[in-house]
Parts: C-alpha cells; sequence; structure tokens
C-alpha cells in the first residue's frame, strides 16, 4: 500500500456522493451539460478581453455565458453578488436540493470545503476594472467559504483548499477525511473559478495559453500533435458527500462513490511539470490502493491534459506507469478539449463528467484529437464518444507547482 493515499481506517465506510450540480462553458444544469459533453460539443468561443490587460488581438476562452438564479434567493439580491460568489453558490444551492439535505431544519451537521486559489486577487480586479476602489481600501469582507456558510446556515467546519489546478479535487479529499473523522455528517465540497483579465494575460505571457487564431473550437487540443497550450475556461461543482449508512436511513439518491484519493508533489518549477512521471504515477497509484482496486478494474481515466506540449507527455507517461499493462485497455479522454480549463473548478467539474460517464455507460471524446502524438500512447477516444462500460473511473489533476491529485469515483453499491 503506498503511503501518499488519505489512509481510511477499518471502521471507515463507504463515503457516498449524493447530490451534485455544476456549472460550466457547455450550461448549467447536469443534463444539458452531459449532453453537450458526449456530443463534442465545444464551449469555446472568442471573448471580449478589457483594453488594459489584452495580450493578443483576438483571445479564446470557454466562458459560462448566464448563472441562474438558484432557487430561494431573490434574482436582485443574487445580481449584488460578485460573479465568483454568484458562480459558487449556484452549484451549491442545487446540490444539495439534488441531494433533498435539508440544513435549515435543525438537520445534520454540515461542512463546507471549497477548492479556490487567488480569491481576493480576482475580486479585486473585477471590482478595479469596474470602476470600483475596494483594492484601495482597509476592507477585508469574510472569505468567500465563510459567506457561503453562513447563507446557507452550516454550522460544520469550513474551509478553502488551495492546490492550483487539483484544488478543488483536494477539497472532495478533504470532505472525505472529515466524515471519516466524525466532524460533520454530511459535507459540502468543490470549488468553482472565473475568468479575469489579469488570469488570462499571466498564463498568456507564461505561454502557457493557446496561440491559436482561426477557429476558437479548435484551440483546445489535448495529446494532440499541433496542440500548442491550454485555454481557459470557468466554471466548477459542488458535491454533497454523506456516510453510506447516513445516505441509506434518509433514503438518499446515491450517484456514486468517492472511493479513494491519491495525491504526490513534484515541485520542480512553479509553472512547467516534471517530466519524470514518477510523482504523478505514484498520486495514481495512490489512489488506486486507496480505493481497493487495479488498474485492470478501471473503466476509464478522465486526464487532466490541458494541451500544453510537456504537460500531456508527462501525464501519459505517468498513466502508462502507474497503470502497466493495462492502460492499453483503459479509454482515456480530457474535456478539457471542450470546456477549456477551469482552473481552480476543473477537478470537481471532471468528476462530475466521472460520474455521467458510470449514469450513461459512455466515455466522452477528446475533441480536436486529429492526430495523436506518439509521445503519448494511450487508448485515446477522439471526436466521438463510445459506448463503454463504466463502474469505476479515475480523475487526475496535476496543478502548478507540483500538486497531483488522482480521484477514484465508483459506481454506489
Amino acid at each position: 500500500m503506498s503511503d501518499l493515499g488519505i489512509r481510511r481506517g477499518p471502521g471507515d465506510e463507504a463515503v457516498v456522493i449524493t447530490g451534485m450540480a455544476a456549472v460550466s462553458p457547455l450550461g448549467c444544469d447536469l443534463a444539458t451539460i452531459l449532453d453537450n459533453l458526449f456530443a463534442g460539443t465545444s464551449g469555446v468561443r472568442a471573448i471580449d478581453v478589457d483594453p488594459r490587460a489584452r495580450t493578443a488581438p483576438e483571445q479564446f476562452a470557454a466562458p459560462v455565458t448566464s448563472i441562474p438564479t438558484p432557487a430561494g434567493i431573490e434574482p436582485a439580491e443574487f445580481a449584488r453578488l460578485d460573479r465568483l460568489e454568484q458562480m459558487c453558490l449556484q452549484p451549491l444551492v442545487s446540490a444539495l436540493a439534488d441531494a433533498r439535505l435539508d440544513v435549515e431544519t435543525g438537520g445534520p451537521r454540515v461542512g463546507l470545503v471549497v477548492g479556490l486559489g487567488a480569491e481576493h486577487l480576482k475580486a479585486w480586479e473585477l471590482d478595479f476594472l469596474a470602476g470600483g476602489t475596494g483594492v484601495f481600501e482597509d476592507r477585508r469582507p469574510p472569505t468567500l467559504v465563510h459567506r457561503l456558510a453562513a447563507r446557507l446556515g452550516f454550522a460544520g467546519p469550513a474551509v478553502t483548499a488551495a492546490a492550483a489546478c487539483a484544488s478543488s479535487g483536494y477539497a472532495l479529499a478533504l470532505a472525505r477525511r472529515w466524515l471519516d473523522a466524525g466532524w460533520v455528517d454530511a459535507c459540502v465540497a468543490g470549488g468553482c473559478d472565473i475568468l479575469s483579465p489579469t488570469s488570462i494575460a499571466a498564463f498568456y505571457n507564461l505561454r502557457a495559453l493557446s496561440r491559436r487564431a482561426d477557429d476558437p473550437a479548435k484551440a483546445s487540443r489535448p495529446f494532440d500533435r499541433d496542440r500548442d497550450g491550454f485555454v481557459m475556461g470557468e466554471g466548477g461543482a459542488f458535491f454533497v458527500l454523506e456516510r453510506h449508512r447516513d445516505a441509506s436511513a434518509r433514503g438518499a439518491r446515491r450517484h456514486g462513490e468517492l472511493a479513494g484519493v491519491g495525491m504526490s508533489s513534484d515541485g520542480v518549477h512553479m509553472v512547467t511539470p516534471s517530466t519524470d512521471p514518477a510523482q504523478a504515477a505514484r498520486a495514481i497509484t495512490a489512489a488506486f490502493d486507496d480505493a481497493g482496486v487495479t488498474p485492470d478494474e478501471v473503466d476509464y481515466v478522465n486526464a487532466h491534459a490541458a494541451g500544453t506540449p510537456v504537460g500531456d507527455v508527462a501525464e501519459a507517461g505517468a498513466i502508462r506507469l502507474a497503470c502497466g499493462a493495462a492502460t492499453d485497455m483503459i479509454p482515456v479522454s480530457s474535456t478539457k478539449s471542450m470546456t477549456g480549463h477551469l482552473v481552480s473548478g476543473a477537478a470537481a467539474f471532471e468528476a462530475v463528467v466521472c460520474l455521467g460517464a458510470m449514469a450513461r455507460q459512455q466515455v466522452p471524446p477528446t475533441v480536436n484529437l486529429d492526430q495523436p502524438d506518439p509521445a503519448c500512447p494511450l487508448v485515446h477516444v477522439p471526436h466521438v464518444a463510445r459506448d463503454h462500460r463504466v463502474a469505476v473511473a479515475a480523475s487526475n489533476s496535476f496543478g502548478f507547482g507540483g500538486s497531483n491529485l488522482c480521484l477514484v469515483l465508483r459506481q454506489a453499491a
């Protein structure tokens, strides 16, 4: 057994997902999102960027076009919230409704973990560009996680997890541990992120973003020989996690089980992943060990693969190292080819993709995979979704700075 999983004791029981919801460039309800994903629809388009942060004549990204007002909140009140709070609040409220979890009437102790990086920088930036002065004022509102917890009446612990592109996956891992420890009776976990001019400019100047300027829908090209960087997106997802016995006692629907978590780090550079696949592979192996599965029992891998020349090759090597001969039997795809990279929200959203693959018994495609890179020797699913048995799925998230994470999700018993 690896020591890099969040090890669970012999008395720990299955932690199941009883509610989930997402906002994304492909829609803001699960049915629409999954329909678009499995149809190979791209959410990438040309966007307007504030001239003060523009780095190219035309910029491609995958925005959320509108955020529906959550049930129970007045539209005028929702409209006054900043975009990041709207982006988190909508799927959080919807996930609670999906779980039919009653918090307001003295129900279970509920915890909250939000995967999110650079919260205040984004809020200050958008406020400044809109003419505000918040960045210059000596006022610090409560952090977003505590505003959300107070609004929804959560009495359990509430924290933010920041691990770059793996942030919302770390949030899910922490939530499962809180349930194992008995600190909460239910935990809401996930994360979202937003597009901002400065973040787009920063990633562009790091040469991490695609510089294609022809067709937005063709810009995100994970594993393709002609990839040249990722496309930024926004959105994310939230989940309600409960112990199996608690979910069963109240007759809750179970979307799946968060069966395994594995982590490692290989911080060789702030933004460039290690070319040695060993540490990323250890995270994958640790997640398999934690879930009690072998590589030949894994039916699908949702790859982190964002479309960077170095990162995709490194991940392909890590998958092959962790899965061995089973690699040649496991379909792998990157849905960032359609959604762009949701940054802090990516890991949570891609867990939704895995649960959708189980529900539909299909593997979503990697679009724009016209010429698979020979340096990424995997069982790709180019262009078109594939019918395939999916009972166990793994989702990789590899964050800047070396935050490696793998989640294993399994059909609920």
